[in-house]
């Protein structure tokens, strides 16, 4: 299926374009883009019907992170995000999803060094990175 008609693509294009206007200056750019990942967010959850679905855990994740942002000191986070949605958008490679594989919750074997570089270092993957890791 093309990623065209993929709601959650649009979601991410939207968002991606929405904070890039934010950080070249745009002044109303990082409140609608908050705002939408918190519909994204909602959308997820009512879609999937729990907060412990992976889709419903990148999603919170992306939210939290983007509102740390927020905070001064963690500004440069929305860089990051953008760097990352960029990167969703264009290639299917999430950062985000990557790092939620992470958690405890997600994984069955202890956190090793190996692990996280093979769970960054794989290549993009269609759907979850949860599949591809299994």
């Amino acid at each position: 299926m093309s990623r065209l008609r993929e709601i959650s693509w649009w979601y991410w294009l939207v968002t991606a374009v929405l904070l890039a206007g934010a950080l070249w200056g745009w002044p109303l750019g990082l409140a609608p883009a908050i705002g939408l990942t918190a519909i994204q967010t909602l959308h997820y959850l009512m879609r999937e019907g729990s907060a412990q679905a992976f889709p419903v855990q990148v999603r919170i994740g992306y939210l939290v992170w983007m509102l740390a942002g927020l905070w001064e000191p963690l500004s440069f986070f929305h860089w990051i995000q953008l760097a990352g949605t960029t990167a969703m958008v264009l290639v299917d490679y999430c950062p985000m999803a990557r790092l939620m594989s992470l958690m405890p919750w997600n994984r069955r074997a202890p956190l090793t060094l190996g692990i996280i570089v093979r769970t960054f270092a794989r290549p993009p993957v269609r759907g979850s990175i949860l599949d591809a890791s299994v």
